[in-house]
């Protein structure tokens, strides 16, 4: 049997063209060896496994290249080509910072650097995490990093390039690299399935490539184990399985709940997930993402913002059109709000299920404030006294103000109803409000308007209608109905022996600034107290109000603070002040204060 070789090591990208992500790298490379204006130092930096080390041994080699071909590649064929390949190559040298981070090893470097090279025309050293050197093999450095021989080039990588010493920095050309996308690593992962003779499914590797992080020998390695797993049959479920990750499946299910608002259908839901072995925290955070992919997908424009495939890019599509943005934000500040909790609470099971049964009454909260509305159009139409509403029988007098003479009463019949009637025209209970007023504001018509305000009057009553349908009422609140309001919650709050929160509410009187409640408090514990029943008052007040585009903020009330006398001098200041005759006495007799 042959020896197994993982992936990360039988891919691993031998010329500029294989490196996978790094564009801006590689052209930037290529460009210095083309030009031949290559750097004495260069510092690769970036996360784990994104390809410093393998673009540090192809700049190496493709340097002392005997060959290079007219793309910037190195040939492969050349006796230095080979040597390096081998492990073999006298020109080419690699030291591990990690285990020869001593400053004898730097000296025994730099006595290697004076050495010419014996074969190709430079000598390369690759020092690979190099934060790992100490403070005196870093001074011990400087020198010959910033004046080597003509024939030496030094290639540094490090995965934390806070760690190294600015002297060094400022001596080298600095590289970035960045995470490599994951549409990038899934393409990567089905080539290699491909040659491989892996069946797989794309889901699965874009999982995968999710779960790396960025880092492509992370990807390999999972993809290594799951073939392994899979019996080289890498399918979706299968990666799930052996990943323990949760399935996307759960989160469009309770989804779904949530907007049918079945309440133990979503509790089931979590308590499954909980029974597969999945923290709570880590699904109350995916649930966050959920929620927010969920909105990306509301524009076609950000659909490019999701990093999942193709397939998962229709569900989310499908269900984001099922759902309103009201609700999908109001979920999505619940879910922030527990995951903010979850951390500090003793029972953090409960803090979930808390919000997901809020979550599942906001489609109930919304629609209690759109019929709130309806049933206020309706009772201000019925209270309507008679005197006010349009007689009918003068419409058809004044659409034809001006009759021909010529007309015969039995003509102008036919004619009067072929001619619509513009009182008919707006609907009922649209004509209840007018444009641009507050809510409630009648204002019927004695006269019959004419067609064009008709149509006018039409046209802003469906936008507003268009409004209240998907959720987004900015109702115009005055301070009396919402004082009113925030009394009766502070109350509620009391009964419920919400004591602390009772407190802060109604310590200093709030402040209504457009949609934005202002509330005073004395210290940031008073502050945190608040922001903890944030939604719970928030939840309230736009139902009632009305108003689901209420925001709640605190102003942190700046503290005097008083200083004792606590010296003589200091209690005469003060008895002074009080009483500045003792001033006069004390001159006059030439006293002290003793």
């Amino acid at each position: 049997m042959d020896n197994f070789i993982v992936s990360a090591r039988k891919y691993r990208p031998v010329t500029f063209d294989s490196v996978v992500g790094q564009l801006h790298i590689t052209n930037t490379l290529k460009n210095a060896i083309h030009n031949n204006q290559l750097a004495q130092a260069f510092l690769f930096c970036g996360p784990r496994g994104v390809g410093k080390t393998t673009c540090a041994r192809i700049l190496a080699k493709t340097i002392n290249c005997e060959h290079i071909s007219e793309n910037t590649e190195a040939c492969g064929e050349c006796d230095s080509c080979k040597s390096f390949q081998n492990g073999a190559s006298f020109s080419i040298h690699e030291l591990d910072a990690a285990s020869n981070n001593s400053v004898d090893d730097i000296r025994s470097l730099i006595e290697q650097v004076r050495i010419p090279p014996q074969t190709g025309k430079y000598k390369i050293y690759i020092i690979d995490e190099v934060h790992m050197l100490s403070q005196a093999a870093f001074n011990a450095f400087l020198k010959t990093l910033e004046e080597p021989p003509a024939y030496a080039i030094f290639i540094l990588a490090t995965t934390e390039k806070h760690k190294i010493l600015p002297t060094i920095l400022s001596r080298c050309q600095i590289f970035d690299f960045n995470r490599i996308k994951v549409e990038d690593m899934a393409n990567h992962l089905a080539n290699i399935a491909t040659k491989e003779n892996v069946t797989f499914e794309a889901d699965g590797l874009h999982v995968i490539a999710q779960k790396a992080d960025g880092g492509l020998r992370d990807a390999l390695s999972m993809f290594d184990q799951i073939v392994s797993f899979s019996n080289r049959n890498l399918t979706y479920q299968a990666v799930i399985d052996n990943l323990n990750i949760l399935d996307y499946d759960y989160y469009f299910k309770l989804m779904q709940a949530i907007a049918q608002e079945e309440a133990a259908e979503a509790l089931l839901i979590f308590n499954n997930v909980l029974n597969k072995g999945f923290d709570g925290g880590h699904f109350i955070a995916g649930l966050s993402n959920h929620i927010r992919n969920l909105l990306v997908t509301k524009e076609p424009r950000t659909l490019k913002l999701l990093d999942v495939s193709e397939n998962i890019k229709k569900k989310y599509y499908e269900q984001s059109a099922e759902l309103s943005s009201g609700l999908l934000l109001s979920a999505l500040n619940i879910a922030n709000q527990c995951e903010i909790s979850y951390r500090s609470s003793k029972n953090q099971r409960l803090q979930i299920e808390l919000a997901l049964l809020k979550m599942c009454h906001l489609s109930s909260a919304i629609k209690l404030g759109l019929n709130g509305v309806s049933a206020t159009q309706v009772d201000v139409k019925k209270k309507l006294p008679e005197s006010v509403k349009p007689a009918p029988a003068a419409a058809p007098k004044t659409i034809l103000s001006t009759p021909a003479p010529s007309v015969k009463n039995e003509a102008s019949a036919p004619l009067k109803s072929a001619i619509p009637s513009p009182v008919k025209a707006p609907e009922p209970e649209k004509k209840s409000f007018s444009s641009g007023k507050g809510w409630g504001s009648f204002k019927p018509s004695v006269a019959v308007p004419s067609l064009a305000t008709v149509f006018e009057e039409k046209s802003v009553d469906e936008e507003e209608e268009s409004d209240l349908v998907q959720g987004n009422e900015f109702r115009e609140i005055t301070f009396n109905s919402f004082i009113s309001k925030w009394n009766t919650l502070a109350e509620k709050l009391k009964a419920e022996n919400r004591i602390t929160l009772y407190t802060i509410m109604t310590a200093n009187e709030p402040r209504l600034n457009g949609n934005i409640i202002e509330v005073d408090v004395e210290n940031m514990v008073q502050s945190d107290q608040l922001k903890e029943g944030k939604i719970d008052i928030l939840n309230y007040l736009r139902v009632e109000l009305k108003n689901f585009a209420l925001d709640l903020t605190t102003h942190q009330l700046e503290q005097t603070v008083i200083r004792k006398a606590y010296t003589s001098q200091e209690k005469y200041q003060v008895m002074v002040e009080k009483n500045p005759a003792l001033e006069t006495l004390r001159k006059t007799f030439n006293l002290g204060l003793s």
